[in-house]
């Protein structure tokens, strides 16, 4: 999978996609980069300690968040994503499920669109997508928790957000998916997702899991947000046992050696 200027394997290799939150309501780290020299900093931190790409965000998807104007999200996110592309020689991926985000995004240099809803919320996303020949990263979601077959149900939604972007030109080597874990699940579900990774991989494409930090750690472990690195990291290996290509982290130091460690011991 080719993601801006840099080459990823699908399978056998797990890559960290770095978290950069330029928002002042983010669940876990909102307020603390949401000014350009501080997104900055934090971006140069996350490639010296491990990551991969860089994935910035200008609203908050929390269960619960507040839509902000699309102005308002491009404002805070395209001078962040000039700054990091003139100053890091790294992709940059655009947290985001609106066409003018989008489309503002991508002319600043974005390489890839991480769509929460898979290209499902508006179809101006896909089609700027495949226009300036990016890549995506296309979650599951739904607007309810309400499945016949959980697994299967998971599976058979994701593929029509492939559909989607196929239908608009996407290239297939282009496209990654996400089980979307925290959305649209209950917790026994998130669990089951992360359990069952293995399941995506009839969808022949490569697979990123973004547990970094969530509730369903939060539930099990009874902690607060900036208290579940441990739980992620175990989400992390699990993420690797089951070879996902990308794990989405907040605490990229702390994953990187966690996906080295496991890495070494599967013989990587």
């Amino acid at each position: 999978m080719i993601i801006g200027n840099r080459t990823f394997a699908d399978h056998g290799k797990t890559y960290i996609m770095g978290i950069l939150n330029v928002t002042p309501d983010s669940f876990s780290d909102g307020g603390k980069f949401d000014r350009l020299d501080a997104a900055l900093r934090h971006a140069e931190e996350m490639v010296a300690d491990g990551a991969d790409i860089i994935d910035i965000g200008g609203e908050s998807t929390r269960p619960g968040h507040t839509v902000i104007p699309d102005q308002e999200e491009i404002d805070r996110v395209a001078p962040v994503i000039e700054a990091v592309k003139a100053r890091l020689d790294v992709p940059v991926s655009i947290d985001t499920y609106k066409g003018p985000v989008t489309a503002a995004a991508l002319a600043a240099g974005a390489d890839l669109v991480n769509d929460i809803w898979g290209f499902r919320h508006d179809p101006k996303v896909a089609e700027l997508t495949a226009q300036y020949g990016a890549a995506c990263c296309l979650m599951h979601n739904r607007r309810e928790a309400v499945y016949d077959d959980f697994l299967k149900d998971l599976v058979r939604d994701l593929e029509g957000s492939v559909a989607i972007a196929e239908a608009a030109g996407v290239a297939r080597e282009k496209i990654m998916v996400d089980p979307g874990v925290g959305f649209a699940k209950t917790y026994e579900q998130n669990l089951l997702c992360i359990r069952r990774l293995e399941r995506l991989h009839q969808l022949n494409l490569p697979i990123l899991l973004g547990t970094s930090r969530k509730s369903v750690i939060g539930l099990t472990l009874d902690l607060p947000a900036d208290q579940r690195v441990e739980g992620t990291l175990v989400t992390t290996v699990m993420a690797v046992l089951q070879d996902c290509a990308f794990v989405r982290v907040h605490d990229v130091k702390e994953n990187r050696r966690a996906i080295t460690m496991t890495e070494a011991i599967l013989g990587r």
